[in-house]
């Protein structure tokens, strides 16, 4: 096997755990606030990648010659993952899945905006049909005459919109700290802000809930290592469009899990939205 098909399997396997995070996440919010949760999945993500690279390095490089950045980047992540957790509370897995893949559209944009990257206007034409597809996900209703979507098809965009601000501070800090570094700030502001949030809204909750604290820190650090092993095996260009598979193991999931099938509008929404991701991940030409 070449090192490029590797990349792709260990891509499909990232996105397979993400989604099999998403659906414990999804199972919890029945018996606990999603502030609970999010408390439960970055305490012990923290955990378990501290734990990996003390084990595989011997240390934990933890000085950032940018703490601010570093900070405000785990932040975004608990704001991406608080609004899609709260959107998996109300919505089906796979609506919520498919209305989050414009994040990588609003990547680019924002590259554009803030770090000044050069985007041509095939991606820009990506980045515009991606918005396309997310109306078409969301069924407004001059779009298709039903009622208007239930309020939480909102959040998925919103977690979207941070998690490309997250992106964007991961490509600035990839040029300022080692990567280890990076990887170890990546929860921990997130679990500072939960952690306040706990006296307030705390629920006792039955033992076997920490379990499933573990095997959401367990799934979410796998995940993330996997991603890593997979960018150092095959090229971006590659591996980004492979993103939208998350949609079949969603459904699958969905399907399994809750008896949930998306409908004809999210999976159109979907295919535009995935179709504009292919645009802006294929690469630039250079002269």
């Amino acid at each position: 096997m070449t090192a490029s098909l590797r990349g792709v399997a260990l891509q499909l396997a990232a996105l397979a755990l993400f989604v099999a995070m998403d659906t414990a996440i999804k199972l919890l919010t029945t018996v606990l606030p999603v502030p609970q949760i999010m408390f439960g999945r970055f305490l012990f993500h923290v955990i378990v990648v501290a734990l990996a690279i003390r084990i595989a390095t011997g240390g934990l490089p933890w000085r950032s010659k940018a703490p601010v950045l570093q900070t405000l980047r785990s932040a975004c992540l608990f704001g991406a993952n608080f609004l899609f957790s709260s959107a998996l509370a109300h919505i089906p897995l796979a609506d919520a899945t498919a209305v989050s893949f414009v994040a990588p559209a609003l990547t680019v944009a924002l590259a554009a905006l803030v770090l000044h990257e050069k985007v041509g206007p095939l991606r820009w034409a990506g980045v515009a049909l991606g918005f396309v597809g997310v109306l078409v996900a969301l069924r407004p209703p001059f779009l298709t005459g039903e009622a208007a979507p239930h309020w939480a098809t909102l959040l998925p965009l919103g977690s979207a919109a941070i998690f490309a601000a997250y992106q964007i501070l991961t490509r600035r800090l990839a040029t300022v700290d080692d990567t280890r570094t990076t990887v170890l700030h990546t929860s921990f502001a997130a679990l500072c802000m939960t952690t306040v949030w706990q006296p307030f809204i705390w629920t006792p909750a039955p033992g076997w809930v920490w379990g499933a604290f573990l095997l959401l820190g367990l799934l979410g650090g796998a995940g993330h290592y996997l991603l890593v092993l997979a960018y150092m095996r095959a090229p971006a260009s590659l591996l980004g469009p492979l993103h939208y598979t998350q949609l079949v193991w969603a459904t699958v999931a969905g399907a399994l899990v809750f008896a949930e099938w998306p409908d004809g509008w999210t999976l159109a929404g979907a295919v535009i939205i995935a179709a504009g991701g292919v645009l802006v991940a294929i690469p630039r030409r250079r002269g």
